[in-house]
């Protein structure tokens, strides 16, 4: 059973819904002809907004959509209601308070056995950032900061690497001083796919948007570009 997690650095579901080529990349992943996906938006307190336009992006395709409410009446057995889903897609926001719900309810546990399971995980945002060792969050008032993750998958990571203008250069710079571990940024409109905990391929909605490598050497960082596919038909 491979297990899988699907990252993106942000523009998956735009407010218009004029490019869903990363969800549609995203479902297939499952295997299945309509797979059950889950969305989780407690990264926005779960809010309306998010949960509706998640819904009406699944209404595009085939798959059977639900989400887990955490601030509003919660499954019972929230395990059974985890493992039952083929894919669960998770929203941005508020890193840093979406993972302190989720350990409290204990649902950090119930993801991990899904994706042993072979659940597909995946998101935007806090929704990628969430799977990694660490990640550059804003979830803190002031300059960015790294934020300890689920440790799901080993290094780091930053989102939002090309719209944000202070997540590239924070990157390089927590990486070259030691601060935050060696890792992978994602432009908007980018999707780092693992399989098994390694990097399989990188893709984007995006024809310029590209994903990236960072490691450290000596006392800089170093950035080097993924082969990146853009997943338009030409």
């Amino acid at each position: 059973m491979k297990r899988q997690i699907i990252a993106m650095g942000g523009a998956a579901l735009t407010p218009e819904l004029d490019n869903l080529l990363l969800v549609d990349y995203f479902l297939k992943q499952t295997g299945r002809r309509k797979p059950k996906v889950c969305f989780i938006g407690t990264a926005h307190g779960d809010s309306e907004t998010g949960r509706l336009r998640f819904y009406a992006g699944m209404s595009r395709f085939s798959c059977t959509p639900t989400h887990l409410p955490l601030f509003a009446r919660t499954p019972r057995d929230l395990a059974s209601f985890v493992l039952e889903q083929d894919a669960i897609f998770v929203g941005g926001g508020n890193t840093r308070s979406m993972l302190a719900v989720w350990r409290d309810w204990g649902l950090d546990v119930h993801l991990r056995a899904a994706w042993q399971r072979g659940v597909v995980l995946g998101g935007w945002s806090a929704g990628s950032i969430c799977w990694f060792e660490q990640g550059i969050t804003d979830s803190i008032a002031g300059p960015l900061t790294a934020l300890d993750g689920l440790g799901f998958l080993p290094g780091s990571n930053c989102p939002h690497y090309d719209s944000e203008a202070l997540r590239r250069p924070t990157y390089r710079r927590l990486i070259a001083g030691g601060k935050i571990a060696e890792g992978y940024a994602a432009d908007d409109g980018v999707a780092l796919h693992f399989i098994d905990d390694r990097l399989a391929r990188t893709v984007s909605n995006r024809p310029r948007a590209r994903g990236w490598r960072l490691s450290r050497s000596g006392k800089r960082a170093v950035e080097r570009p993924l082969p990146t596919r853009y997943l338009a038909k030409r």
